[in-house]
């Protein structure tokens, strides 16, 4: 396996957007104000995930003025999961981030992930304003975090933050479910499996168009049924393949 400070900063960025035609574009310039000054080569991956609005063709709009920037249209909505690890297959960089199409994370938040590439496998990040978001989903947030510790002996501030991965580790990973579990479920493998991490501290803005989904009940319980599943797994099943210690890695970065 490539060991981390071998691998060159190249970022493949993962845009999943569902009827975000109000948020799309000010997402793109949002990375675009940092990117192209951290890394040495870019793709971004917009997923036009079965929009009924006009995301699909601002996202074309997009590409038409940057040969950087490929969308992927869906026939129909495919989920955010889905979309990440399909991007993760055709990402051509070393690390790949996932960014929401509708705009939820400052500039400044990402360019201070992006600045922490190279230094470890995994850069994963906590809301420092949580206060942004409505107080049932922060109470929800904080159990979830709380279990997900419990069950996998970790120490993490939160597991559905922006999170960027090497994709040579990544990409090995055994997670079968496109839920909004899933990046909770590759962290603790990956984590329970000993490689290196760094929690960086992000802002989030209030959403001014749509709303979230992650919320809805079928959504809740598909996230539950699939921890408990993975818990098994890596608890019982294979506890000797993920048995090692997660390194966290203490930098200050500016």
């Amino acid at each position: 396996m490539l060991n981390g400070d071998a691998l060159k900063r190249t970022m493949s960025v993962i845009v999943p957007a569902l009827n975000e035609e109000a948020n799309i574009s000010s997402t793109y310039s949002e990375i675009m104000g940092f990117i192209k000054d951290e890394f040495e080569e870019y793709e971004i991956l917009i997923f036009d995930d079965g929009s009924s609005d006009r995301t699909g063709e601002i996202a074309d709009e997009i590409a038409a003025g940057n040969p950087c920037v490929r969308v992927i249209h869906n026939k129909e909505n495919m989920g955010i999961g889905y979309n990440y690890f399909a991007g993760i297959g055709m990402a051509r960089m070393n690390y790949s981030m996932l960014i929401p199409g509708d705009n939820e994370y400052l500039g400044s938040s990402i360019k201070r992930m992006f600045r922490y590439v190279g230094h470890a496998d995994i850069i994963t990040s906590y809301s420092i304003n949580m206060e942004s978001r409505p107080y049932t989903r922060r109470i929800l947030s904080r159990l979830y975090t709380i279990m997900i510790n419990a069950f996998f002996d970790l120490e993490l501030n939160y597991y559905n933050g922006a999170v960027i991965h090497r994709n040579d580790i990544v990409r090995d990973v055994d997670v079968s479910t496109f839920s909004f579990a899933y990046q909770s479920l590759i962290l603790t493998q990956l984590l329970k499996s000993g490689h290196t991490f760094i929690e960086v501290g992000v802002y989030l803005r209030q959403r001014h168009a749509g709303q979230s989904t992650a919320l809805k009940i079928k959504n809740v319980m598909s996230v539950l049924s699939n921890v408990a599943r993975h818990w098994v797994k890596i608890r019982f099943l294979e506890k000797q393949r993920y048995c090692r210690q997660a390194r966290r890695i203490i930098l200050d970065i500016d």
